[in-house]
């Protein structure tokens, strides 16, 4: 008898589910960065085209290839793949890479999300009130991290405590299952997100200058200051890549994880008006609420010169030195900041589950083993591989971690399906797919957009990294020579991950022929 697959129990779960995977810290930390430093509202051109070429077609095309692949009894790349070219013996470990990019992320991504519920109690306990500087939190952040010992932290024992509490938080989610785990979370924490997010841009904009001497710092000029466009940024490439990879980073399409989520679904359950739901909702928070926190607000109390400063400091100080300095100059800074970061560690953890989820349904699916133990296994391997992104938080792991499983691999992935998709399954078959069970009609165009424009463009953006940054890259041309041991480590680490994984799906599809064969034999 078939193992009967999970489903999500309502439309608007699994619309939040995917939104709350895209929804994340790069909603609210690293977009506003990326578009001060990328030509302000110029930037905004290049990033709505990669929306409309890019961002919609692979949210739509992994929408219905994990439906499709799930008609199959398959929630993961590889089995999905397979169905979607099953002439070709090979192609499912190109779907390694699906469960690998999203276990990768994992691995450091619960790490800094524990940050901020660590920045959330020291925020209702006041441990940093008083440091005003950015000098002063940067000493406080770099001592709860473990980089130095401080009058603030004398180890990593606390952030390492915060650690365990956010993995076990993101293990029990994920162990109660897609509807009363995974849905349950995300029907709860997105309005709830939402809404702290409108509260604490409303908030911010309505913040009088602080400085009758310096009028023009107004929240109104500071989204001039982000949104006034600069059209000579578009003439270099580096602000179209950047648009492209924030689009990638944003919608959280190339990892994987909407293949998996759209396989919970059934067979006529409408994924064109949900996925464009799911966008839409991505890009209200990013755009709309993203947009007016965090550079109005530094503008607010740091005027011109000292937002581009600001903006170009990084999305991490960003969130965790700048705004709980601009906090302390606010009435009632205390209480946002506490909402400040409990939004951010709620969208984080609607994250972080997703991640999770490719590895396990591999599991369930593949080796038709229970959930329960699917969790023990894949919450025991993940633990074990955080360790290094914790402990060697300052010696490039992360970075090294970010660049192949967070950037690489996502658009290395979405170039395979979308040719699969557009090329394999062929364009007719595959548009029939997109509307079967519909309420909405996709415009035609995205046809020839789906079938052409997608892969050129995801073409583009490979060749573009490989003439430019490739070999540099893969030699470590770049690594400060203290830190090529702990980077070369963990590529070796990395290796092991997807080799192991290589092993396993060559494992499933062995057992799969062996039982079909049994089953043949049968009288």
């Amino acid at each position: 008898m078939a193992k009967v697959r999970s489903r999500w129990a309502s439309k608007f779960g699994v619309i939040m589910a995917v939104a709350g995977s895209a929804v994340g810290l790069g909603n609210f930390l690293r977009f506003p960065v990326q578009a001060a430093a990328n030509g302000g509202g110029a930037f905004m051109i290049p990033y709505f085209l990669s929306l409309f070429l890019l961002g919609l077609p692979l949210m739509w095309i992994e929408w219905t290839a994990g439906r499709y692949g799930g008609g199959f009894g398959h929630g993961t790349a590889p089995g999905i793949f397979h169905t979607l070219w099953q002439k070709n013996r090979f192609i499912k470990y190109f779907g390694v890479i699906g469960i690998f990019g999203p276990l990768v992320i994992f691995i450091y991504y619960t790490y800094i999300e524990s940050w901020l519920l660590a920045y959330s109690y020291y925020t209702l306990s006041g441990k940093y009130f008083g440091l005003t500087s950015q000098e002063g939190m940067q000493t406080f952040l770099r001592g709860y991290q473990g980089l130095e010992h401080n009058q603030f932290f004398s180890g990593i024992g606390p952030a390492y405590l915060f650690f365990v509490i956010t993995f076990i938080l993101n293990i029990t989610v994920i162990y109660y299952g897609i509807s009363s785990g995974i849905e349950r979370l995300s029907k709860i924490a997105m309005p709830v997100l939402l809404c702290l997010a409108v509260v604490i841009a409303v908030r911010v904009l309505t913040l009088g200058a602080p400085n009758p001497a310096h009028r023009s710092w107004s929240a109104l000029n500071g989204l001039g200051f982000l949104w006034n466009p600069n059209f000579t940024a578009l003439r270099d490439a580096r602000v179209w890549l950047a648009a492209a990879g924030q689009i990638f980073f944003t919608l959280s399409v190339g990892i994987g994880v909407i293949l998996t989520y759209a396989s919970y679904l059934s067979h006529g359950d409408d994924v064109a008006l949900s996925g464009l739901s799911a966008v839409s909702t991505n890009e209200f928070a990013e755009v709309i609420l993203g947009g007016s926190i965090i550079i109005p607000a530094a503008y607010i109390f740091f005027g011109p010169e000292g937002v581009r400063e600001v903006a170009t400091s990084g999305a991490f100080n960003l969130g965790f030195v700048t705004m709980p300095i601009i906090f302390q100059k606010m009435a009632l800074g205390g209480v946002f900041a506490f909402l400040w970061f409990l939004l951010l560690f709620l969208a984080g953890i609607t994250s972080s589950v997703s991640l999770a989820q490719p590895a396990i349904a591999f599991m369930e699916d593949e080796f038709d083993i229970s959930r329960a133990k699917a969790v023990r296994i894949a919450a025991l391997f993940c633990f074990i591989c955080c360790q290094p992104a914790i402990f060697f938080l300052g010696n490039g792991v992360v970075d090294e971690l970010d660049f192949w499983g967070g950037t690489f691999c996502l658009v290395l992935f979405a170039t395979i399906e979308t040719i699969l998709f557009g090329w394999v399954l062929g364009i007719e078959k595959a548009w029939e797919e997109i509307h079967r069970g519909a309420d909405i009609r996709i415009p035609r165009v995205y046809k020839f957009i789906i079938k052409y424009i997608t892969p050129l463009f995801l073409f583009f953006v490979l060749g573009f990294w490989f003439i430019q940054q490739g070999v540099p890259t893969i030699l470590m041309k770049n690594v400060p020579p203290e830190t090529r041991a702990f980077v070369l480590g963990t590529r070796i680490m990395l290796a092991v991950i997807f080799l192991t994984l290589a092993f396993l799906v060559n494992r499933a599809w062995r057992r799969k022929t062996r039982l079909e064969r049994l089953r043949s034999e049968a009288p």
